[in-house]
Parts: structure tokens; sequence; C-alpha cells
């Protein structure tokens, strides 16, 4: 049989600063292909050449990856300021209302860092444009030198909610994660249900409420060698098993089916 369909949305980029692109991460891919069982395929995550419906139609699951670009605090009813950083407004117009449609459908998706952010975002939530500068925060930024294994690195615990979603997915309450970011969730959006958080209170996994499909988002980086590691394994795993019973027609009760 086919491998399912996952849609992956991609980030704007220039190459050499001035020819223009969509890109997507090869760990993304291989997470997705080797690991979830997926058939990974690249959306151009601008409006203006995919639609909510036909994506709809065309993925099993979607993978919202990570990317430089925030999400615009106009979609959270905030002003834009410096400490917001870069923004990409096309993927805001792609990732949010396909984020909605998931939920309300049951179809399977899955939200890494800047996609765990746009999830909250979708669902009516907010976020701090810098955690580092909160009392008490440390920072969850990558580092700005090292090789890619030491900015990957495992770098802090993530706790979960007690027989959780993601405690039964892990088999553990307590799990070790690398840290790239610099926003975070502020305020959680309607139904989004955080499940696990840093020893320093930042919320690092979340899934809706009561929705009919798989929706856990997680605020690290669990594609990096996601074949090897014993916490993004089952992530992925039980990503593509919801995204497979997607393209056979079967439709899990909830998210609580997850593990």
């Amino acid at each position: 049989m086919a491998r399912p369909v996952i849609g992956i949305i991609g980030n704007h980029h220039l190459v050499n600063d001035e020819y223009p692109t969509h890109a997507g991460g090869t760990m993304n891919s291989e997470a997705v292909a080797e690991v979830a069982g997926g058939m990974p395929m690249l959306i151009p995550a601008d409006p203006r050449f995919v639609s909510t419906g036909e994506l709809l139609e065309t993925c099993a699951g979607f993978l919202f990856t990570g990317g430089r670009p925030n999400v615009h605090p106009e979609e959270y009813g905030e002003a834009e300021t410096e400490a917001h950083g870069a923004f990409d407004r096309a993927r805001d117009a792609v990732a949010l209302p396909l984020i909605r449609a998931c939920v309300e459908r049951g179809q399977p998706f899955l939200g890494v860092c800047r996609g765990f952010q746009e999830v909250n975002v979708a669902m009516g939530g907010t976020l701090y444009p810098e955690i580092r500068d909160l009392p008490g925060r440390m920072n969850h930024r990558m580092p700005p030198d090292g090789t890619l294994e030491e900015k990957f690195a495992l770098r802090h615990t993530v706790t979960f909610s007690d027989n959780g979603p993601f405690h039964r997915l892990m088999g553990a309450r307590e799990v070790m994660t690398n840290t790239l970011h610099g926003q975070g969730i502020k305020q959680a959006g309607v139904r989004v249900v955080i499940d696990g958080h840093a020893g320093d209170g930042t919320p690092e996994a979340i899934y809706i409420a009561d929705a009919p499909g798989f929706t856990l988002s997680v605020q690290w980086h669990p594609e990096y060698r996601a074949a090897e590691d014993p916490v993004s394994r089952p992530l992925f795993a039980a990503f593509g098993a919801a995204a497979r019973e997607w393209a056979e027609g079967r439709r899990p009760v909830s998210v609580a089916d997850v593990a």
C-alpha cells in the first residue's frame, strides 16, 4: 500500500540573499519518511499557490515545522515590535486556517517549534516575543556557535502531566529535549491543553482538547535524529500511524486514543 502523503509546511528562504525559494529542512523529510512512514511533500507556504481545501484533499497529515520567522502578532491581537523579530505573513495565511480545518475534521498534524506556536495562535492563543527576557526563564534560543550536533544537543527536561497523552506515548513523565526557540506561549488558546513544561515553567507540549484526531505539538525539535532519539521516535511513529489511519479512511475518536 502507498505511504500516506504528509505535507511539510515550508519556509520562504533567499538563496545567496537574492534567489527566492520555499525550503524545508532535510531532517523533517527524514523523520517523516524513516520514522512516521509517510511520503514527505514540501508545501510552498504561500496562499497564491495552495488552498486549504486542496491541501486537505491531497495530504493525509501535516507537519508544521520550525522556522526563523515568527507568527505576526496581529494574528493574536498585538502590535508589532522589534522584539517580535522577522515574519512570514504568507506562511501565517496558509498555516493558521489549515490548522483550524484539521482540528475540525480530525485530520492529523504535528506542530514543531514555530508550528507549536502556530497551533496556539490558530486556536486564539497569544505568544511572548522573547522568553529569555521573562523573570526566572532560561535562554531557550539555539546556541549561536558550535556544530549542528552541539546546537541540537539535549539541554533541558520536559515534565508531562500524569497519564496525559505525552506521558502515555513516551512511557515517562520526564524526558530530555533540545531547545532552539525564542518565543513561547503566553496565553493558551481555546481548547489548547498544555501537557508538558520545561523546568522554568515554559510550555513545551500541547494538544487540542476533544479534538477528533492527532493534534500533538511540541516546542522542541524532535525531527533531529528522530530515528535514534527515544523521545522523537514514538512521537513521529504515532503521528505516522494517525496519518495512515486517515489515508485508509479510519478515524480516531479523539486525541485520548494516542498511546
